[in-house]
């Protein structure tokens, strides 16, 4: 049955964000460029995604204890992210515990040439709408942090089967809103973004979808 998480809230409030000042900087031009998940993306001008997405010594290691506490991860067991980036996070859930089997996967190719050194050799480059390379319930733990709503409704469906199909267990990350304020935030912020749904809605897709992992949602206020 699927549950509602708040894992990651406190690390995404911490960031602040000039909603207009993205929205009046050529936006749509800048999205063609995001979209592409290339250098621009990541280490390049802040209107065309991270304006440098680094790593920050600890930045990922409150999300990554949460996560193996509520999902009683182990030395033995096999965790998937979808959606990795440069690994960050598996990064600090490999430090708690060094022994744990892991993959990623991304789209980006110049995310896992960047990627740390420590996880670059286990991100495979993959569509996560695509079939993963990976048996049924392969996982103990599918991980996918602020990478479906990058989909059309089409593509989210087959991304979702397929987290489905490979996880024992799920725990996903999406855009969302609540409010008129929090619809026109994310608007105003998202680049990459193709699912605009509300909190409601998500719901209903992941039911309707036959989702049965667990969720949580990011707004933007």
């Amino acid at each position: 049955m699927s549950k509602e998480k708040f894992i990651i809230q406190k690390l995404h409030t911490s960031s602040k964000r000039d909603y207009l000042k993205r929205m009046n900087n050529n936006k749509a031009k800048c999205m063609n460029v995001s979209q592409k998940f290339d250098k621009n993306y990541w280490d390049g001008d802040k209107k065309y995604g991270y304006g440098g997405y680094r790593y920050i010594k600890d930045r990922w290691k409150p999300v990554a204890n949460k996560i193996i506490k509520k999902y009683n991860l182990k030395n033995n067991s096999c965790i998937l992210d979808v959606g990795c980036g440069k690994g960050y996070l598996l990064y600090e859930i490999k430090k708690i515990l060094p022994n744990i089997k892991f993959f990623g996967i991304d789209v980006s190719k110049y995310a896992k040439k960047k990627a740390h050194k420590e996880v670059e050799k286990n991100i495979k480059i993959v569509n996560a709408s695509n079939k993963y390379p990976f048996k049924k319930k392969h996982f103990d733990l599918v991980i996918s942090i602020n990478t479906l709503h990058n989909f059309e409704i089409n593509d989210l469906k087959k991304s979702l089967s397929e987290i489905s199909r490979v996880g024992k267990k799920s725990y996903i990350v999406v855009e969302s809103f609540r409010n008129n304020i929090e619809l026109f935030n994310l608007q105003c912020w998202a680049l990459t973004c193709k699912s605009f749904f509300s909190k409601d809605e998500w719901k209903w897709i992941f039911k309707e979808f036959k989702y049965l992992g667990d969720f949580e949602f990011i707004y933007f206020k």
